[in-house]
């Protein structure tokens, strides 16, 4: 009887290991990976351009400054619109009024005169216009400049290329870091793109005089711009 209670037992515990389960893929060790980041760059030709210049006047007295302004702003205005820049390529962007003081110890500023400043922006497609309506603005009589912008007016003109291009920029990092590791690249796991460029204004510094030029146009060149396009890319290594 104990010989057959024995040898039970043993037939139990033999059937119970082998049908145990198999462990859980939960518990599966991690994929070994390499992580890389790509870029890439295209070059793109501005299409558009701005720039922004005005009239400044001083007189004695506030209407004195304002009615020379106006007189002058008009001028500029008009003979922007001849040159072929519609009105929604142009607007006022600052009007300013400062009265101009002289100081003198132990008294109390004394008013001279005011300094009236009206400046105008203009924006337009037309890339090659930029220097011909320049050198019309300054003929018209404005004597401020803030300077000239050449833009990119679609951002993601370039975007695929440059997006391609920083992916073969990863996959080839990849590929050196698994074949110094003596290991072979694997596929992709994940993939993330960087934040989405934006191309810097190209500036250009201006010197405005209230004298006329002798050039027909203030000579300007668009030049490019360059975009950066980043991907983060996780590969798995075999």
């Amino acid at each position: 009887m104990k010989a057959f209670l024995s040898t039970f037992l043993m037939v139990a515990a033999t059937v119970t290991y082998a049908q145990s389960p198999a462990p859980s893929p939960l518990f599966a060790p991690p994929a070994e990976t390499v992580s890389v980041t790509g870029s890439g760059r295209t070059t793109l030709t501005p299409d558009r351009y701005t720039f922004s210049v005005g009239v400044q006047t001083i007189a004695p007295t506030v209407d004195a400054a304002v009615t020379e302004n106006n007189q002058r702003v008009a001028s500029v205005l008009a003979a922007l619109k001849r040159a072929g820049a519609d009105e929604k390529e142009i607007r006022t962007s600052n009007f300013s009024i400062y009265p101009q003081q002289v100081y003198e110890q132990g008294q109390s500023p004394r008013i001279t005169g005011y300094q009236v400043s009206n400046n105008i922006t203009v924006t337009r497609d037309k890339v090659t216009d930029a220097g011909k309506l320049l050198q019309v603005a300054v003929t018209a009589g404005v004597n401020v400049s803030s300077g000239l912008q050449f833009l990119v007016s679609d951002p993601t003109r370039g975007r695929d290329q440059g997006l391609k291009a920083a992916v073969d920029d990863a996959r080839s990092k990849a590929s050196l870091l698994a074949q110094a590791a003596g290991r072979a690249l694997g596929r992709a796991l994940t993939i993330a793109e960087g934040s989405a460029p934006v191309p810097p204004p190209r500036p250009y510094g201006l010197q405005m005089t209230m004298a006329k030029a002798d050039t027909a146009e203030v000579p300007v060149e668009a030049g490019t711009q360059e975009m950066t396009y980043t991907v983060s890319i996780v590969y798995e290594l075999r």
